[in-house]
């Protein structure tokens, strides 16, 4: 009698320790399941998000190429600068809604403006960059590590450039780009640059293929202000001002007597070729934020995409 108590007691366990392990087995199989669960759907939502950013791309360079083929110039009170209201995304399947924001990078100094059309630098482009610097408050010596940066030698500039000898000796090492930037993002590697410095400057800067001109009529106010070293915040604000609801109408009457040099004014437009949309998009959990730089071609041409991101500019 002793013997079968024992027998039963061991069984009472064993189906007990059992159950247990089944229990256990049951819950962490319906985590997992419901986990892979949860991760294909944010995986879907991710994908159906970036096929909406797509969608507004599109609307976007309808409205551009319209525009293009409407007016020759572009300006801060047109349809294409305002931003876009929230559009919801709804439909048997997704629920959710697509923000956005079209920017005029014309209305930027383009970094690559640095170099010349045989390579070299070009002084009168440098020279506004460090205006430029000046005006939002951040050290004027990023204007020549920038231009080391993206020239083809390693030839370091005086006094403020910084070759391959500077950047191979940090931790991690690192090299020179020595070519036209692709993103702008890069200067945020140059010798001495932080976080706080590369914030200011980076809604007044654009990395385009090959040079460009400045759109007066969108050009931030540190832009408007690199034009020339007599011009003032006192100046930039009347400009700011009279452009405000169509842009300047006479570049020559607004700009002669303030940009006195020649290269400048020659460089100043009321017309844009780059843009860059900025859409957000969320469904559900997941929110995709979309980045894409478009052309337009003159006279009411295509407008074609040149460079997408997610998540980054």
């Amino acid at each position: 009698m002793k013997l079968v108590r024992r027998l039963r007691g061991v069984a009472l366990i064993t189906a007990m320790l059992i159950t247990a392990l089944v229990g256990s087995l049951a819950a962490g199989l319906s985590w997992d399941n419901a986990l892979d669960v949860r991760r294909t759907m944010t995986l879907l939502f991710h994908e159906q998000a970036a096929q909406i950013a797509l969608g507004a791309e599109s609307w976007v360079q309808i409205i551009l190429r319209d525009d293009g083929i409407d007016t020759t110039e572009d300006h801060l009170g047109e349809l294409w600068a305002s931003e876009l209201p929230g559009l919801p995304v709804d439909n048997d399947s997704v629920q959710g809604i697509v923000t956005g924001q079209l920017e005029d990078l014309n209305g930027r100094f383009n970094v690559n403006n640095l170099l010349d059309s045989n390579g070299g630098i070009d002084q009168d482009m440098l020279e506004q960059f460090q205006r430029l610097l000046i005006a939002v408050e951040v050290d004027p010596r990023f204007a020549g590590l920038a231009a080391d940066w993206i020239d083809g030698d390693q030839n370091a500039g005086f006094p403020d450039g910084a070759e391959d000898a500077i950047y191979t000796g940090m931790l991690p090492p690192y090299r020179t780009f020595n070519r036209p930037l692709v993103n702008v993002t890069e200067l945020a590697a140059l010798e001495g640059m932080d976080k706080t410095s590369f914030d200011r400057l980076l809604p007044h800067i654009t990395a385009l293929p090959g040079r460009t001109d400045i759109n007066v009529n969108t050009a931030t106010f540190a832009v408007l202000q690199s034009l020339d070293d007599g011009i003032d915040a006192t100046l930039v604000e009347s400009w700011m001002s009279q452009r405000e609801d169509a842009g300047f109408s006479d570049i020559t009457q607004t700009f002669g007597t303030a940009v006195t040099n020649p290269v400048m004014m020659g460089q100043l437009v009321t017309s844009s070729e780059f843009f860059r949309l900025k859409a957000i998009v969320q469904i559900d959990t997941v929110r995709l934020t979309y980045f894409s730089i478009m052309q337009r071609a003159p006279n009411g041409g295509p407008v074609t995409t040149i460079v997408r991101s997610l998540g980054t500019i």
